[in-house]
């Protein structure tokens, strides 16, 4: 179940072709009943409501399921979504309902520590996946998907983790020129991830109350923290350029937000050493401090230099070449349709390569990676981490079923 290692030529191929792919894929406007596809969304939030609206947009889904766990949420949903009464699912197990109502493809939108079960639940059933990042707050929690990423494609299923960097055009002709050479070898990659970070209100009898508003990214068992459910946008758009996950980590965090309750550290610096010496350097902060939202990543070459973003300029330059290339511009929304897009595509071609798997699960194992040696203040090596295979378990008791 462990990553296994790979060729870092096929890698970058295979992620090259994922990345034109979700480019490059077309929407489906006025699809008729023989393309249309039985869509259940479960978490129906901020992002997993956002997330609905987009299948509708799209023209080649049929929403005929919701799971919340909030009761009032998933009738809220329903009435929208125009989803039947008894097709509204409640409770810690409304996923496992959802997923026996005939759906062909769920879509998970739920706080992270609920993914590993989901997916394992929705390859059970036969169904298409199309999920959120990260894949699991914790090591064990990652392999869980990755087998569950497998077994969906060994049973001819869509599998589609919505990382929405690597659909930038900007973005991937910048990682492109940098992996032709243009610019030399990388010596060092920089990324950084800023935030205003999110509520985090005083502990009450359950966690139920931290299970909306994105309050549970502030908890490592429920949203793997700050590092994990944030900063890997910025850590994945590194190991893209990269092409490789790191032999190791080292780095220091703390809890520096105002009057914190939740245990994710939220301030942090981590430096990542590769087997060919590449190094990365992260550096995070997630407080109100009016520093707003970054996300970017520079690959330092030989020749010249190339800034990704998520929300700023892409551009290369270098000593005898350069590139313009240009802003790039409302990504969380255009990404995530290009990624509906590109999921739609697939369960009607029956594409089941999965590309985005791989890279989401070796991001999601870096920033653990990252957020485990910064905890300690140490040095923690990649087999290392594996090896301890550790779980986070979050608190359930009290919840409704």
């Amino acid at each position: 179940m462990s990553p296994t290692p790979f060729n870092r030529r096929q890698f970058l191929g295979s992620v090259a072709a994922a990345s034109v792919s979700l480019l490059h894929s077309p929407a489906a406007k006025g699809a008729d009943a023989n393309t249309r596809i039985k869509a259940g969304v479960i978490g129906l939030g901020g992002r997993g409501t956002m997330i609905a609206q987009m299948l509708v947009d799209h023209g080649g889904y049929d929403i005929v399921a919701v799971a919340d766990y909030f009761p009032e949420v998933a009738d809220r949903a329903g009435e929208k979504f125009h989803v039947a009464e008894n097709k509204r699912f409640s409770g810690l197990l409304g996923y496992k309902r959802l997923m026996e109502s005939g759906v062909e493809a769920v879509f998970l939108e739920t706080p992270p520590y609920c993914f590993p079960d989901h997916v394992a639940a929705a390859v059970e059933a036969g169904c298409h996946v199309y999920m959120a990042k990260p894949v699991a707050c914790d090591v064990q929690g990652c392999l869980n998907v990755q087998a569950s990423a497998n077994r969906a494609k060994a049973n001819n299923r869509v599998f589609l983790v919505d990382f929405q960097t690597r659909t930038d055009p900007f973005n991937i002709e910048g990682v492109d020129r940098v992996h032709r050479g243009e610019i030399g070898k990388i010596g060092m990659i920089s990324s950084l991830y800023s935030d205003e970070s999110f509520s985090d209100p005083p502990l009450t009898e359950t966690v139920e109350s931290r299970l909306q508003h994105l309050i549970w990214v502030n908890d490592d068992a429920l949203g793997g923290g700050y590092l994990v459910n944030a900063g890997i946008h910025a850590i994945d758009m590194a190991l893209w350029l990269a092409g490789a996950h790191p032999i190791s980590a080292t780095g220091a965090s703390r809890v520096a937000r105002n009057e914190p309750h939740g245990d994710s550290h939220d301030v942090y610096s981590i430096t990542c050493e590769f087997a060919d010496g590449l190094i990365v350097n992260h550096r995070g902060e997630h407080l109100k401090n009016r520093f707003d939202f970054h996300c970017d990543c520079v690959a330092h070459c030989q020749e010249g230099y190339l800034e990704t973003s998520y929300n700023a300029k892409a551009q290369m330059l270098g000593n005898s070449t350069g590139w313009k290339g240009g802003e790039v511009q409302n990504l969380y929304d255009q990404g995530a349709r290009r990624n509906i897009a590109a999921f739609h595509e697939a369960v009607l071609k029956q594409d089941c390569n999965n590309l985005t798997v791989e890279p989401s699960i070796l991001a999601n194992l870096t920033t653990i990676l990252g957020r485990e040696a910064a905890l300690h203040k140490t040095r923690i090596t990649w087999d290392e981490m594996l090896k301890e295979n550790r779980r986070l378990e979050p608190n359930l008791k009290g919840l409704n079923a």
